[in-house]
């Protein structure tokens, strides 16, 4: 916990309820949650009196914890204040930081990262929620944004001192909006009649020199181990954003999203490839121009590209998530074109013509495609469900900026869908190799500019034995991969040729695809500060 108590710190009092004290760190400060009851307090004067309760918060061993303080353009922060919210794919923290000034801020969880926003004042009418479409353009403030996500979420706990009064009686619509100056907004409709407006930017906990943070991950998440619905085998999450986690025994994917009490979902998946950078390993890695860091390997995904028609050629490729503890989340990509590292991106870059600009670099687009989950290992901060399909779009820097990478994907269609922007630069296989202290005998395994016997000497019987082994693996992701079409027949089957539902099938798997290469991006988590 922070030591230093914070300047602005006026007042305390008993709780109405159970007699424990209650701080309020600014005499601007009107309402708080007990800490012991759970209490939700207004303050009046020097009286406090008991409004509502608040639920138990999910224990989802954040970092982050009342008390905790950083720093932000030199100006002093203190952690006050918790939300946490709910929405279909599992649950967000929003921590209330209040600076040495005075001034109110919110720390958000985004996309495995963090953004710092400012509450702002909406010039005009907000748009209707429901005139709010992923992908689509909005302006705000005389300012153009993209609609990044709109979620329908509910406020289930709350902590500490508070702003204004948390809503903890009904849902409401969320929406999370990014520019091209890097920056997301949120419209929160928790009041309907008078929407609230914040704006911030990505943070690394290393940037605002955070003090007071939870014990580290190893101390913390021995408690929260689960059973495998499945086999029974012990799982042990150790990741605290973890939405889902893979048995390591029979490889079924086990969703903890809604908390790890009651039944879990879960779903049985065929064994895939064994990762040539194994799970658990660390890897000493500069990315995006910032300081060598270990970053460890968390998970593992296998997708495919889910073709049009047989005549379509079929690409592969696999993403290891990596983390780490203060930066968050990362990818690095194993695909057909080469090897590239990426990471969500809090902005969205901006229009050129028929290409996009995005910290100065030109980018020219490559592929558009459809892809699907097949295989996965490992732990992840976004929900997995099966047959999960993502529609991307591939972009490649030009000029001197050709080793950088930036890839659109969207989840979900409709009011449902959501769009993710990342962005990150190739890396040679030697690098991967080297980073993570590979034997040098995966050097070859590693390449993707050829097939792998191009780098082997040694007989002509050799070669032809790797080459029906590397094509039988092919055959093994084609086959996982052709679950969509079977899944269609299926369809057709049941309801008729003329149903929504069997049309809803075919038209998830149509689009514009690529005839070669690989991915670029890295996957979504569910948009927002979620």
């Amino acid at each position: 916990m922070a030591t230093t108590p914070s300047p602005q710190r006026a007042y305390r009092a008993a709780c109405p309820n159970c007699g424990a004290p209650v701080d309020f760190a600014s005499a601007a400060s009107a309402f708080a949650v007990c800490g012991f009851c759970r209490s939700t307090i207004v303050r009046e004067g020097d009286a406090l009196r008991k409004i509502g309760q608040s639920a138990e918060l999910f224990d989802d061993h954040s970092p982050l914890q009342l008390g905790a303080a950083g720093k932000s353009q030199g100006a002093a922060f203190t952690l006050v204040g918790r939300l946490q919210y709910r929405y279909k794919d599992g649950t967000w923290n929003e921590w209330h930081a209040l600076f040495d000034t005075g001034r109110s801020a919110w720390l958000s969880e985004d996309n495995g990262r963090y953004v710092l926003a400012f509450d702002a004042p909406l010039e005009g009418a907000a748009p209707a929620p429901e005139t709010l479409r992923p992908g689509a353009q909005q302006i705000i403030n005389g300012q153009g944004w993209s609609v990044g996500s709109v979620s329908v979420a509910k406020l289930i706990a709350a902590q500490g001192e508070l702003p204004s009064k948390p809503n903890l009686e009904r849902g409401f619509v969320v929406a999370d909006l990014r520019n091209i100056r890097g920056e997301v907004g949120t419209l929160d409709y928790s009041d309907p009649s008078k929407p609230r407006w914040s704006v911030g930017r990505s943070v690394a906990l290393s940037e605002l020199a955070m003090t007071g943070l939870a014990d580290s991950t190893e101390k913390t998440l021995k408690a929260r181990g689960v059973e495998c619905p499945s086999c029974g085998a012990a799982l042990e999450v150790k990741l605290a954003t973890t939405q889902s986690i893979v048995c390591h025994q029979c490889h079924a994917v086990v969703d903890v999203s809604q908390g790890v009490g009651g039944e879990l979902h879960h779903y049985a998946q065929t064994n895939g490839d064994e990762p040539l950078i194994p799970l658990g390993s660390i890897g000493q890695l500069a990315l995006g121009g910032k300081q060598v860091l270990p970053w460890q390997v968390v998970g593992y995904v296998e997708r495919c590209e889910v073709p049009a028609s047989a005549e379509d050629e079929q690409e592969f490729w696999r993403e290891y998530l990596l983390y780490h503890r203060t930066e968050g989340f990362a990818f690095i990509v194993d695909s057909n074109d080469g090897w590239s590292w990426t990471a969500p991106i809090t902005g969205v870059p901006e229009r050129a013509g028929d290409n996009l600009r995005y910290q100065g670099a030109l980018y020219r687009k490559l592929y558009s495609y459809t892809g699907r989950v097949v295989y996965v290992l490992g732990e992840f901060y976004w929900r997995l469900e099966r047959e999960q399909t993502t529609a991307n779009t591939d972009y490649q820097g030009t000029g001197g900026s050709a080793n950088k990478r930036l890839n659109r994907e969207q989840t979900g269609s409709g009011d449902a869908a959501e769009v993710v922007w990342s962005a990150g630069e190739s890396l040679s296989a030697d690098a991967v190799l080297k980073a993570f202290k590979l034997a040098p005998e995966k050097s070859a395994a590693l390449q993707r500019d050829a097939l792998p016997t191009s780098n082997l000497g040694g007989s002509p019987l050799i070669k032809v034995v790797i080459v029906v082994v590397v094509l039988m693996v092919l055959m093994m992701m084609l086959s996982r991969c052709g679950g969509a079409s079977d899944n269609c027949e299926t369809l057709r089957a049941t309801y008729g040729d003329a149903s929504q539902e069997y049309r809803n099938c075919l038209n998830s798997n149509r689009g514009s695809f690529r005839t070669g290469g690989g991915a670029f991006g890295g996957y979504s988590s569910g948009g927002g500060h979620k």
